[in-house]
């Protein structure tokens, strides 16, 4: 009998294998890798994008600052022009306020590039991350201000709102709360320095009981951070214990040029007025020292006069720039106190006992603080005072170092800078108060030895200063001009 052959089916002995199995990734994996290297492809395009971008504006910015300098030359040369006749008076005054219009416009424009810079910069790394903090950590230690960052959150917070807003004095007042150190307005360097100075002489527990160790700090850091420190003792520590990971750079309060104008040509009008109401209620004087009032009175209004000549109408981009800036302040203001020390000490001595005590109690009410802090609140500065304040100087140098990359003698002049500023803040250490003096006389006569400190200090920088920023070449200075946003962390 014959069948059909019976078909055998080899059984395999081991278990059954995909034929592409071991021989490569599977095609989910192979589809992934493709997405993977896509990606990586359009990051590096977006990468030399940012960096053509960059190359641009760090160009277009380095070609800005040569005719902001240029500009800034031609402003000062006008201004220390004195023509005669009213004619050539006019068209200088004309021909100055057009040069200003475009500098003011070129520094916009070169705010702006910066920012683009800023925003087009690659992230930092953890490590430089990490740097950064401990840099901040670092200068926070060696400040003038910083034992008074321990103060209460609520104190903390309400002297950040007054230095931002460039509250005057009185404003700050009228919140019920005491006065904080402004060191920028507008262009305008320590906007209520006629306020500031005679305010604290006559009623010093009105103020941050640190305001002279802000004010250190401040002068010292517009010269080399600008008015954007990443540093600044305010900005980076509002509250005790807060991060300091956090900074944002803040633009410069907002002013309206109706306030310029009052602030630089009636600084003895309105919310900076003097006291002297405040003083006639107080001491009731006689017919003979309301003459001696008339005439301190009429020294305040002369005192004022100074303050005219010393504000600026356009910002001062570049650190030699804003260090005249603040000298031209400072000066006028020790000006001032010179004005109306002789009439104050003339008055006051002509009160008797009575009087003098009402006087030295004068002041807003402005909290439940007691006469006696100013006292325990200065003898806590003067013990800071002696601290170490190497962060002052010794970090800016570093970001300078880091940012400029100085050689030969550029390197050489920026040693010499820093052996300067290590000396002017010696000056200023000097200088800090031991104690609040008691009398308006006394605390006007502590206000004179602390803006001569000022003073000195700014005139050792200036020097140094413009000697090493003189060898930098265009770009620089546009990066010098700008550290905050190429070095904050």
């Amino acid at each position: 009998m014959t069948g059909r052959p019976e078909s055998r089916i080899a059984t395999p002995s081991g278990p059954r294998t995909s034929p592409a199995a071991g021989a490569g990734p599977s095609r989910k994996e192979q589809i992934e890798t493709r997405a993977q290297q896509r990606e990586q492809r359009v990051q590096q395009r977006q990468q030399i994008v940012q960096e053509r971008q960059r190359d641009m504006l760090s160009r277009q910015s380095t070609a800005r600052q040569d005719r902001i300098d240029r500009l800034q030359q031609r402003v000062q040369q006008l201004q220390s022009q004195k023509p005669e006749g009213l004619r050539a008076q006019r068209a200088q005054e004309r021909l100055l306020q057009t040069q200003n219009r475009v500098l003011q416009r070129e520094q916009r424009l070169q705010q702006t590039d910066q920012a683009r810079l800023q925003r087009l910069a690659p992230p930092p790394s953890a490590e430089q991350r990490s740097a950064a903090t401990a840099a901040a950590q670092a200068a926070a230690r060696g400040r003038f201000a910083a034992q008074f960052r321990s103060n209460d959150a609520l104190q903390a917070r309400t002297a950040l709102m007054a230095r931002e807003n460039g509250w005057a004095p009185r404003h700050a007042w009228r919140r019920g709360h005491r006065a904080a150190f402004v060191a920028w307005l507008g262009p305008v360097f320590w906007p209520y320095a006629y306020s500031d100075i005679f305010s604290y002489t006559f009623w010093p527990y009105a103020y941050d009981p640190g305001y002279w160790a802000y004010a250190y700090d401040d002068f010292v850091d517009t010269v080399f951070w600008g008015t954007d420190s990443p540093y600044s003792a305010y900005a980076r520590y509002p509250e005790p214990g807060a991060a300091i990971t956090d900074f944002r750079a803040r633009g410069r309060a907002s002013v309206s040029p109706q306030t310029l104008r009052q602030l630089c040509g009636d600084p003895d009008k309105g919310v900076t007025a003097w006291p002297i109401a405040e003083i006639t209620r107080a001491v009731q004087p006689t017919p003979e020292q309301r003459a001696l009032l008339d005439e301190l009175k009429a020294a305040a209004a002369k005192a004022a006069d100074v303050f005219k000549e010393s504000c600026a109408d356009s910002y001062a981009m570049t650190p030699p720039g804003r260090l005249r800036a603040m000298t031209n302040r400072v000066s006028a203001t020790l000006e001032a106190v010179r004005i109306v020390r002789p009439a104050l000490e003339q008055f006051y001595n002509s009160l008797n006992d009575e009087q003098k005590a009402r006087f030295n109690a004068l002041g807003p009410n402005v909290g439940d603080r007691s006469q006696q802090q100013p006292q325990q609140e200065a003898n806590a500065q003067a013990e800071a005072c002696g601290d170490p304040k190497s962060s002052l100087t010794q970090l800016p140098i570093e970001r300078i170092e880091a940012v400029v990359r100085p050689a030969g003698e550029q390197k050489e002049a920026l040693d010499r800078l820093s052996d300067v500023t290590k000396k002017a803040v010696a000056g200023l250490q000097a200088a800090c108060p031991d104690d609040v003096p008691l009398t308006p006389v006394g605390r006007l006569d502590a206000m004179e030895k602390r803006l001569k400190a000022m003073l000195e200090a700014a005139e050792w920088v200036q020097d140094a200063l413009d000697k090493f920023y003189a060898t930098l070449s265009s770009e620089q200075k546009a990066r010098f001009n700008t550290l905050p946003q190429v070095a904050s962390p």
